[in-house]
């Protein structure tokens, strides 16, 4: 973190949707870590991982002003999370699409289905395993159609890691917070609240793992099942 505790000022905005021009018009959850960092006054700031930064900006945005609140507490944990490590963008997008594939509308579930194989791919491909996660097989199997099309599909249009960076997963992200806040199930907001909380944890673990410590192994999102090849 940069900056210090006495450039806080003592009354925060209140987090509210959007982007703003200054913190008198409000805050987004990534302005106010810009603040919390000592950073000029913006959205984008350097202090946290671009695509960790992206999925809050989303779920702020998707969040109803009566719950947006409660996001607060998770402010300061972005700070100062950041990696070059690809296996933070495959990870990130990988929980996003194992929350939003069980609950997602119909039509979303081809698109999230081909998230999670490609981000399981891409991330077995980094760590040496050649086998799917257990929660990746759970969320598949919550929608089998949608599984069998999305195998299909992958195999026939591959992603390499830098490609995968680049698009499919800040487009696995923005998909998946759409599909979680639009799904017909009690407290999306809940659900959006928890995926930022265990989506924060996953970093952590990867951006700063110590000088000789291994990557942990994500939380699991549901029960664990058996491992399969894809």
């Amino acid at each position: 973190m940069t900056g210090s505790a006495s450039s806080t000022p003592e009354l925060l905005p209140i987090l509210s949707r959007g982007k703003h021009r200054t913190m008198r018009k409000g805050a987004c959850f990534m302005e106010m870590a810009s603040l919390l960092a000592g950073e000029r006054w913006s959205d984008h700031p350097s202090c946290t991982h671009p695509l960790l930064a992206d999925l809050a900006r989303h779920i702020n945005d998707l969040t109803s002003d009566e719950e947006r609140h409660r996001l607060a507490v998770l402010i300061p944990s972005v700070v100062g999370l950041d990696s070059d490590d690809p296996r933070v963008d495959a990870r990130i997008a990988l929980r996003c699409a194992w929350a939003a594939l069980p609950i997602a509308a119909e039509e979303r579930q081809n698109a999230l289905a081909v998230s999670v194989l490609t981000a399981d791919r891409i991330l077995a491909g980094l760590d040496g395993r050649s086998e799917l996660l257990p929660e990746s097989l759970d969320a598949l199997e919550s929608a089998p159609r949608s599984a069998g099309w999305a195998r299909a599909f992958v195999r026939r249009a591959p992603s390499s890691v830098k490609g995968f960076r680049r698009h499919g997963a800040p487009g696995a992200v923005r998909f998946a917070v759409r599909g979680i806040a639009e799904a017909c199930v009690s407290g999306p907001d809940g659900i959006l609240r928890q995926l930022l909380t265990d989506v924060i944890a996953d970093c952590e673990g990867l951006c700063d793992p110590g000088p000789s410590a291994t990557v942990p192994a994500p939380a699991p999102a549901t029960a664990p099942g058996v491992a399969a090849e894809v």
